[in-house]
């Protein structure tokens, strides 16, 4: 029982010291010019009101960095290269895009070839089955198209 007393003293102990090592250390961060200067403004008392979303804000600025130091990287390289050897990247840029569109052009047309042939064999295939198991119909369908092409033929001679 004295054993976990004792520990949940060291505990408390602990915590507090902890709880004071980070109030010190807010302390000093708002203490900044800087940070007092934001805290100030209409959007610094925003984020100090809702601090759920001070810190969503502050984990997308984090871990945006990364993202936007490499695209910046990447715009810097790009610009350099443009300047130094503008004809030859771009024709290469060009060749490799006008590659790739061929690539996938084709491809598309072979899709809508393939696709085609399918939705028709599907078709025909589906169309031909009444006939297959009951003939009445295509004989009904016969004598239909007779009976209207002697009715046309009808109204050619009046």
């Amino acid at each position: 029982m004295e054993m976990d007393q004792c520990s949940s003293k060291s505990r408390v102990t602990v915590f507090q010291y902890l709880f004071g090592s980070w109030a010190t250390l807010l302390s000093r961060f708002y203490d900044d010019p800087k940070v007092a200067h934001l805290m100030k403004t209409k959007i610094g008392q925003y984020l100090s009101s809702h601090p759920f979303f001070a810190l969503t804000v502050m984990l997308f600025g984090a871990m945006s960095a990364i993202p936007v130091g490499m695209f910046l990287s990447f715009a810097l390289v790009t610009i350099i290269m443009s300047a130094v050897g503008l004809v030859f990247f771009e024709a290469f840029l060009l060749f490799v895009g006008g590659t790739t569109l061929l690539a996938v052009l084709s491809g598309i047309a072979l899709f809508s070839v393939m696709v085609s042939f399918i939705v028709n064999a599907l078709y025909f295939t589906i169309s031909n089955i009444p006939s297959r198991y009951n003939p009445n119909l295509t004989k009904q369908h016969d004598i239909q198209e007779k009976e209207s092409e002697g009715e046309t033929s009808k109204t050619k001679e009046m």
